[in-house]
């Protein structure tokens, strides 16, 4: 009876586990999209100023 006790509370354990925190992820995502944002207005820029 008691491994049945331990089953039961191991199967809420992992019904109960968090997603893992994606801010880093998140933060980094954004700042790569503002790269290519700024990369692209740049070099927009630089084409349009030469014609």
């Amino acid at each position: 009876m008691d491994s049945r006790n331990n089953d039961a509370i191991d199967k809420e354990r992992n019904n109960t586990e968090q997603e893992p925190i994606l801010r880093g992820t998140f933060a980094s995502v954004l700042l790569l999209g503002l790269f290519l944002l700024v990369s692209w207005v740049i070099i927009f820029v630089l084409f349009i100023s030469r014609q």
